[in-house]
C-alpha cells in the first residue's frame, strides 16, 4: 500500500518562501480550519484574522506554512521556520517538469522561459546543462529564494 507523503521545507520566513513556491507550482494557500475562503479571498488574511482571533502572538505568526495542489495530485508542501542558516548543498531537491514531452532545443527554451518567470519571483539561476543524449536531456538547477536548489526538468 503506497502513502502520501508531504515535503517540509525549513526556512527563516515561512509564509515568503511558501508564496514563491505557491506561485511557482501554481499551488495555493489553504485556508485555516473551519474557515471558508470564497473566490478571490487572500487566505493569508484568512490566516492572519484566524491566528489573531485565537491569541496566537504576532512573533509566532511566521513560524508555519503550507501550500497545496488544487487539483490534489501533487504533495502538500509544509514551511517550517527554524533559526540556523542553510550552509550545505541540498542532498534532497526538487525537479520541476517544466517542459514534459520536449526535446532537443525546444525543451531548452520552454526550459529558459520558466527560468526567466523565477528569477522574477525571487529565485536565482545557478547552472544551465546541455542535453547529452541518450542519458540527459538537459536541465536548468536554480535555487530559490532561501538557497534551497531545484532543477527545472
Amino acid at each position: 500500500m503506497s502513502r502520501q507523503i508531504q515535503v517540509t521545507f525549513d526556512a527563516h520566513d515561512p509564509r515568503a518562501l511558501s508564496t514563491f513556491w505557491r506561485d511557482a507550482l501554481g499551488y495555493v494557500h489553504p485556508g485555516p480550519p473551519g474557515v471558508l475562503i470564497h473566490e478571490g479571498d487572500d487566505p493569508l488574511a484568512a490566516w492572519d484574522d484566524f491566528l489573531a482571533r485565537i491569541g496566537v502572538p504576532q512573533q509566532q505568526r511566521n513560524t508555519k506554512s503550507a501550500i497545496e495542489d488544487p487539483d490534489g495530485q501533487g504533495p502538500r508542501i509544509f514551511f517550517q521556520h527554524v533559526p540556523e542558516d542553510k550552509v550545505v548543498k541540498n542532498r534532497l531537491h526538487l525537479d520541476v517538469r517544466a517542459a514534459p514531452g520536449l526535446e532537443g532545443q525546444e525543451r531548452m527554451a520552454a526550459l529558459e522561459a520558466e527560468c526567466t518567470r523565477l528569477m522574477a519571483l525571487g529565485a536565482s539561476r545557478l547552472r544551465r546543462d546541455e542535453p547529452a543524449p541518450p542519458l540527459s536531456a538537459g536541465f536548468i538547477v536554480m535555487a530559490d529564494p532561501e538557497g534551497n536548489e531545484f532543477c527545472l526538468d
